[in-house]
C-alpha cells in the first residue's frame, strides 16, 4: 500500500464542526520499540494498545524472522516470546520493512552484535533513504554492512562476532540513530556510551530500564550522556501503548481549524521528548488544554481537549524544539495557513531525509492551495491568511509519505475549495482508521478520479 500498488486519490470538503471523542491509535515509537525489546527478553511479554499500522506489522514480522515468537491476542493486544539478548536466528529470507524507517534502523541495531546476517529492504520511499547515519555508528561495533550506492537498501548486516563496546556522540538530534547504537550495545560487553549533544524522544531508554537494563542518563557541558552496561538479561514486561502523540496532533490541529468544532482527544502521550507542537499551538493562542494529567507505565499522558480557535497568531517556533516535534511540523504548517500573521519554523533540515522532503513537499502543497510560504535548507515559513480564508482547489502530491497526505486531508477540512492528494494509501502505515475516525468526527472525504 505504501509505495505499492494502486494509488488510491482522495478529495477533503469542507468539514462539518468535529464532535466527539478522537480515539487515535497507539504511539508508533513505543510500538516498534516493545516489539523489539519484548524480543530480545527471555520470557512472555504481553503489549496492550499496540499500534496495528504497516510500520509496526513490519517490526512484528521481523521480530519472527529472528526467532521470536509474536502473536497477536486481537483488540491491540499482542504477545512476544522473546529469544534473549543475543539470541537472534538468521532469517531465512529478506526481511522487508516496507515504509518503516524507524523500524528497520531499531531492527539493524539490535541485531549489528549478534553473529548473523540479514538482508533488508523496503517501499519506493525506504530504499531512497540514506541508513549510513546508522550504519557508520553500528560499524564502530564491529559490524559490516554491504547496501547500494548512498548506503541505501537493500542492505545486508553482518553482525559482529566479537562486539566491543562504543563512545559515541551524535552528530544530528536523531532517536533512530540513538536507539539503534543502544540497542546494539546491549550484547556489547561492558558500557557503550552515547552522547547526546540535543535531547530527542527517550523512549528507548525509558524501555530499557523497564524491561532491566542498567542505564544511567547524565548532564555534562549541556549535552545528555547515555550509558548501557552491557549483556543483561531482559526480564518480560507488561506493557500499555499510551495513544500516539503524532497521530493526535492530526485531529487537534483539524478541531483548530474547523470552526464550531469541540474535541477530546483522549490518553495522549505526553513525554516532554514528543509533545512539542501541542506547547506550540499553545503558544500560537490555541484553545488547547491538557486534562486528566496522569503517568501510565511510566509515560506521562493527558486527554487533549482542542477548540476551534480563529485567533491564533504566527510565531517563531524555537529551533530548540524541534526534536520535540519532528514528525508534526507538517500539520503544524496547516494551522499556521490559518493563522494570522508569519510562522516560521527553523532548524528542521531533518525533515529534509524523513519519507519524502517534507519541507518541499509542504512547501509546493501550500503554494498550490493559495498560501504564500518561503523555505530555506533547514526552514520555511508560513503567511496566515486567517480562519477560513486559505483557498484550497488544488490537487497534491503526498509523496507516498502518509504524514504528508494527513496534513493536506486536513487543510481541505477548512478551505473554501476542496483539496485532493493523489494518493492516501500510505495513510495505513502509522494511523490505519485515520478516514474512518475523522469522518466519524465530522470530516468529508470522497474518492477521487485517477
Amino acid at each position: 500500500m505504501s509505495g505499492q500498488g494502486t494509488p488510491e486519490p482522495l478529495i477533503s470538503r469542507r468539514a462539518a464542526p468535529l464532535k466527539g471523542e478522537a480515539r487515535v491509535p497507539g504511539d508508533k515509537s513505543i510500538s516498534h520499540r516493545a516489539l523489539i525489546l519484548g524480543a530480545m527478553a527471555v520470557g512472555e511479554t504481553r503489549i496492550s494498545g499496540l499500534l496495528e499500522g504497516e510500520d509496526v506489522l513490519r517490526t512484528a514480522n521481523a521480530m519472527r524472522a529472528f526467532g521470536a515468537e509474536v502473536s497477536d491476542l486481537g483488540g491491540g493486544d499482542w504477545s512476544v516470546h522473546g529469544v534473549g539478548v543475543g539470541g537472534f536466528g538468521e532469517p531465512e529470507d529478506v526481511v522487508d520493512c516496507g515504509n518503516a524507517g524507524t523500524g528497520v534502523r531499531l531492527i539493524m541495531g539490535a541485531m549489528a552484535t549478534t553473529p548473523i546476517t540479514a538482508t533488508f529492504t523496503g517501499d519506493a520511499s525506504l530504499r531512497s533513504r540514506p541508513m549510513g547515519r546508522v550504519t557508520e555508528p553500528l560499524a564502530l561495533f564491529g559490524t559490516e554492512t554491504r547496501g547500494r550506492t548512498g548506503g541505501r537498501l537493500p542492505m545486508s548486516v553482518i553482525g559482529a562476532a566479537d562486539p566491543v563496546p562504543v563512545r559515541y556522540r551524535l552528530p544530528m538530534a536523531s532517536a533512530q540513530v540513538k536507539s539503534a547504537v543502544l540497542l546494539a550495545g546491549l550484547n556489547a560487553p561492558g558500557q557503550t556510551v552515547v552522547f547526546e549533544p540535543e535531547a530527542t524522544r527517550d523512549h528507548t531508554e525509558r524501555m530499557l530500564r523497564g524491561f532491566g537494563a542498567e542505564v544511567v542518563v547524565e548532564i555534562e557541558d549541556g549535552a545528555r550522556v547515555i550509558t548501557l552496561t552491557g549483556q543483561p538479561e531482559l526480564a518480560p514486561q507488561v506493557i500499555d501503548v499510551p495513544r500516539d502523540p503524532s497521530s493526535a496532533a492530526f485531529p487537534v490541529a483539524a478541531a483548530l481549524i474547523v470552526e464550531g468544532s469541540d474535541l477530546l482527544v483522549p490518553t495522549i502521550g505526553m513525554n516532554p521528548t514528543r509533545a512539542g507542537l501541542f506547547h506550540t499551538l499553545r503558544d500560537m493562542g490555541a484553545d488547547l488544554t491538557f486534562e486528566n494529567e496522569r503517568d501510565e507505565g511510566g509515560e506521562p499522558v493527558a486527554d487533549l481537549r482542542a477548540r476551534f480557535s480563529p485567533d491564533m497568531k504566527g510565531i517563531e517556533v524555537p529551533p530548540e524544539r524541534a526534536a520535540s516535534m519532528i514528525d508534526e511540523y507538517p500539520i503544524l504548517s496547516v494551522v499556521a495557513a490559518f493563522a494570522e500573521g508569519e510562522t516560521l519554523m527553523a532548524g528542521v533540515k531533518e525533515l529534509r531525509v524523513k519519507e519524502s522532503d517534507r519541507i518541499d513537499a509542504m512547501a509546493a502543497g501550500l503554494r498550490a492551495n493559495g498560501v504564500t510560504v518561503e523555505d530555506g535548507e533547514d526552514w520555511w515559513k508560513v503567511s496566515g491568511q486567517g480562519p477560513g480564508a486559505v483557498p484550497g482547489g488544488a490537487r497534491v502530491e503526498a509523496r507516498l509519505d502518509h504524514r504528508i497526505a494527513m496534513s493536506f486531508l486536513c487543510l481541505g477540512m477548512a478551505a473554501k475549495e476542496a483539496v485532493t492528494i493523489d494518493d492516501a494509501a500510505p495513510i495505513a502505515t502509522s494511523f490505519p482508521v485515520f478516514l474512518d475516525l475523522m469522518s466519524d468526527l465530522g470530516g468529508r472525504f470522497e474518492r477521487a478520479n485517477h
